[in-house]
């Protein structure tokens, strides 16, 4: 049973947009691994911006930066 943890900024992706990666993850490794889709979990962890750092630098900071 494959588990893929995807990890994204919360910054209002739409719930379509993450079915849509969804499907399309599971849709990959059953076409690239022959996973059975039936049995891949897929979870979409949304961090908030102050909880993400990059650089020495959170990504709330460096979006503000323009970075």
């Amino acid at each position: 049973m494959p588990y893929v943890n995807i990890k994204i900024t919360k910054d209002g992706t739409s719930p379509e947009k993450k079915a849509e990666v969804i499907r399309g993850v599971t849709k990959l490794l059953a076409e690239v691994l022959g996973k059975n889709p039936q049995t891949t979990v897929v979870v979409i962890e949304e961090i908030e911006t102050d909880n993400w750092g990059i650089g020495g630098a959170t990504v709330t900071t460096r979006r503000k930066q323009g970075r």
